[in-house]
């Protein structure tokens, strides 16, 4: 029984190195494949970072978005965080861009075209669509979740669904 447990820990422990990616053209089915692991990577770790770190890195292997990563807030405004992709702005006012709006008004938002968002922040001219998620702490924002295409119009209701499911299971 111990040996169980010790393989089961170790499996849970070094879940990144057995992350399966599925490449199913469904949407859903790699999201529902993925989830599952996030839990599994994330169960027991109480340090924010390090989880934000790794669910970063399962989106960004798993759909190969552009951009995956999270910004924080701190002293009243977004500050970067773990993430995947080219560097990317340090710091966001509240209302700035997609994320500062997300953060504004507590809601996630899906934007066909960055270039048609007013105000939005250029942080590189590859981004061409983004959906932005809220993490919400006891009615307040305490950060978001920012992913990014090169692809214009390439999210929809399905990624905010589960995008949405993933930033629920984070612990703050």
């Amino acid at each position: 029984m111990g040996y169980f447990i010790l393989k089961l820990l170790n499996y849970i422990c070094c879940m990144a190195e057995d992350l399966t990616i599925t490449r199913s053209t469904d949407k859903e089915e790699r999201y529902q494949s993925l989830i599952p692991q996030i839990e599994a990577l994330i169960f027991g770790e109480r340090d924010l970072v390090a989880n934000l770190a790794n669910i970063s890195a399962a989106l960004k292997e798993q759909f190969k978005w552009f951009w995956v990563g999270f910004y924080l807030v701190k002293d009243n405004e977004l500050v970067l965080g773990p993430f995947q992709g080219p560097v990317a702005c340090t710091r966001i006012a509240k209302g700035r861009g997609v994320c500062g709006a997300a953060w504004e008004q507590a809601k996630t938002l899906i934007v066909a075209d960055v270039e048609a968002f007013p105000g939005h922040i250029a942080c590189s001219s590859l981004s061409r669509s983004e959906i932005v998620l809220p993490m919400i702490q006891n009615g307040e924002v305490v950060g978001v979740l920012d992913v990014d295409s090169e692809e214009l119009n390439w999210f929809d209701q399905t990624d905010a669904k589960y995008l949405e499911q993933i930033v629920k299971l984070l612990q703050f």
